[in-house]
């Protein structure tokens, strides 16, 4: 990742930067034609070291470097040393930005992690659902920019599906497009079998990796919670659990920056994971 980021500003900036490659000559033949061999010499300085070079021609070109990171995987050693590495070139004054998105989980992760605490100074937005009429409206017009025809009924059962979240309305989109992607109409088939294949994704790669990231205190607080048909009180979240306000809004306060539940009006929180209140009272009975 970090090299690509690297060559990637090179490409970008080629006519800003000096990125002229360095020889040196290995080999000189004396023939009829002559022959020279060169090699490139290694750069032996450290991936800071190299982005710092490179943003400082930048700044001295009157301009900056943006470094945009998807999908943020908190378990990447890169991943790490590019956030401190950050940190050290806003510590210098370099024109220098870092946008990161991620699922919330792994962006609380990330925060909570030593090295780049940091972060947690860094201003955060938080997507939230998206209202049904722009999915809606998000799925048709991918649809029809690109030639193709869409079952209204199959329209209609993937809004319901996505309930909002960004990452199944990539995923289920996806799933169905690529069923039939010869054909030039996704039928209502398609779309079902588009989400039965990302709720089976979603469960493996978010609900079942965001328990596991649960502690025991954590699942308790959660599990408090299934006793609510839909919104929870921290007064009764406190009775519940016989432990203290404090205590409560500690355990409350970290679902929320996992993204797992939200708050719905002062002392008011529910389940914000789409299919997580169902995942965990699975998980409870087995």
């Amino acid at each position: 990742m970090l090299e690509e980021i690297e060559f990637g500003t090179k490409h970008a900036a080629a006519h800003l930067i000096d990125s002229s490659n360095q020889f040196e000559v290995t080999g000189l033949g004396i023939a009829p034609l002559g022959s020279i061999e060169v090699n490139r010499v290694h750069d032996a300085s450290t991936w800071r070291y190299r982005m710092s070079d490179i943003i400082d021609q930048l700044n001295e070109a009157g301009t900056g470097l943006l470094v945009t990171v998807d999908e943020v995987d908190p378990t990447l050693d890169e991943m790490i040393q590019l956030a401190a590495t950050y940190q050290h070139f806003v510590t210098d004054g370099k024109r220098v930005a870092l946008l990161m998105a991620g699922l919330p989980n792994n962006v609380s992760t990330l925060l909570n992690h030593k090295t780049v605490s940091f972060l947690r100074r860094a201003q955060q937005y938080h997507l939230g659902r998206i209202a049904d009429y722009d999915v809606r409206e998000a799925l048709i017009r991918t649809i029809q920019e690109n030639d193709r025809l869409a079952d209204a009924e199959g329209i209609d059962r993937a809004v319901r599906s996505i309930s909002g979240f960004p990452f199944l309305l990539q995923l289920v989109g996806y799933r169905a497009w690529d069923l039939t992607s010869d054909s030039k109409e996704i039928s209502s088939r398609d779309f079902d079998l588009g989400i039965k294949i990302a709720r089976d994704e979603m469960d493996d790669r978010i609900l079942a990796a965001t328990y596991r990231e649960l502690t025991a205190e954590d699942k308790r607080f959660l599990i408090a919670m299934l006793d609510d048909e839909e919104e929870s009180t921290t007064a009764d979240l406190v009775e519940r659990l016989k432990r203290s306000p404090q205590q409560v809004s500690r355990y409350r306060r970290r679902m929320i920056d996992a993204g797992i539940i939200g708050e719905r009006g002062r002392g008011i929180v529910a389940f914000e994971l789409p299919f997580f209140r169902d995942y965990l009272a699975a998980q409870c009975v087995k």
